[in-house]
């Protein structure tokens, strides 16, 4: 497929055959999601009490079995035994001193470190670093933990800017509520439902309550390296955020900070809190949007633009569907991107066309 241009008044969109074509989903599939950063779990599922977390990368598409374990530091690990390929642990738990695996007996000390097996006598060089557990990049941010199975990017380069500009909310401090947390599942391929969320430009056509608590008008996408932010400025007196003196957005009616994270996380900060939005590709036209809420302040919740996100998602997933057939026509070849208000799936574009070659 040819490059995309960086300059959006002459760029083409991605052709109709990136979100239909088997042979360059599976190619993205190693090429973005292997080589970039996963969001997996939040600080509360490694505490004192359960300090080892199994988990898969990527279940549905990438399931490389995976333990985060913390000690006195933040680890991540493969969770398969380097003797036979055994799970080590199914399930959360408290680890003291030993990994131990339930076939055959192989220890591992909590650095991952290989130190015993039993009736090992006679063999030549071990053990040997292949004996170790494999260790994995893992980060965190605020309360949130990170890995990559091959990260092209620095942590720091993709959450920096986010940082900078929403810094100054208590993020480590919102309380995760699993009742107001949810799951879909769209007919559509994961970038297309990434475009959708990229742009402002659907919204007075697709969301009639959403466009009525916005300023359209004022819509604005500020665009980094990996990541992007669009703005949402409150229309007449809807709710707002409080926003402190030495924020660079201070006196402005903000009612939404949309944060995109390359290449499929969404940080959608309201005044209520966060909307945690995980974009998961299960095949070339099914994804999988994991919705986690992480509670500010409960008094406004309900209110604002942070209000009805089970509405807006469903009318997002039905405009998608009807794109991703659309997609497949033999007539469709590719679009052009809006310059004022389609910057963010430009880049969004660019990105997918740098990750994965294209000429």
């Amino acid at each position: 497929m040819r490059k995309i241009h960086q300059n959006i008044n002459i760029a083409n969109t991605l052709k109709g055959e990136f979100y239909n074509s088997r042979h360059i989903f599976l190619e993205s599939i190693e090429k973005i999601f292997a080589n970039n950063w996963h969001l997996v779990t939040d600080i509360n599922s490694v505490s004192n009490e359960k300090n080892a977390f199994p988990f898969m990368y990527m279940e549905k598409l990438l399931p490389e079995p995976l333990l985060l374990f913390k000690n006195k530091d933040l680890k991540c690990f493969s969770n398969v035994c380097t003797h036979r390929g055994n799970i080590l642990i199914d399930k959360p738990c408290f680890i003291k001193k030993y990994i131990t695996c339930n076939y055959h007996g192989k220890k591992f000390d909590t650095e991952g470190k290989f130190k015993y097996m039993p009736k090992c006598e006679g063999m030549i060089n071990f053990p040997s670093p292949e004996d170790n557990l494999k260790q994995i990049p893992v980060e965190k941010w605020r309360q949130f933990i990170f890995t990559s199975l091959n990260p092209k990017i620095k942590f720091d380069q993709l959450i920096q800017e986010m940082d900078d500009r929403i810094g100054w909310m208590p993020i480590e401090d919102f309380k995760y509520r699993e009742d107001l947390s949810k799951k879909y599942q769209v007919s559509a391929n994961w970038a297309l439902y990434c475009d959708n969320y990229l742009e402002g430009f659907h919204i007075p056509f697709v969301h009639e309550g959403l466009n009525s608590v916005l300023d359209f008008n004022n819509y604005d996408v500020e665009i980094f390296k990996y990541s992007n932010l669009q703005i949402g400025i409150a229309s007449d007196n809807d709710i707002c955020f409080d926003i402190p003196k030495e924020s660079i957005d201070y006196g402005k009616k903000i009612a939404a900070y949309y944060f995109w994270v390359f290449p499929n996380m969404m940080f959608n900060f309201y005044p209520w809190g966060l909307s945690l939005n995980l974009v998961n590709p299960i095949s070339i036209n099914k994804t999988e949007i994991i919705f986690k809420s992480y509670v500010w302040d409960e008094s406004k919740l309900n209110v604002g633009a942070g209000a009805d996100l089970d509405k807006v998602e469903l009318e997002d997933e039905e405009i998608v569907e009807r794109v991703q057939i659309g997609t497949r026509s033999r007539f469709y070849k590719h679009g052009r991107f809006s310059p004022t208000m389609e910057k963010g799936v430009h880049h969004f574009h660019t990105l997918i066309s740098n990750a994965m070659n294209f000429k």
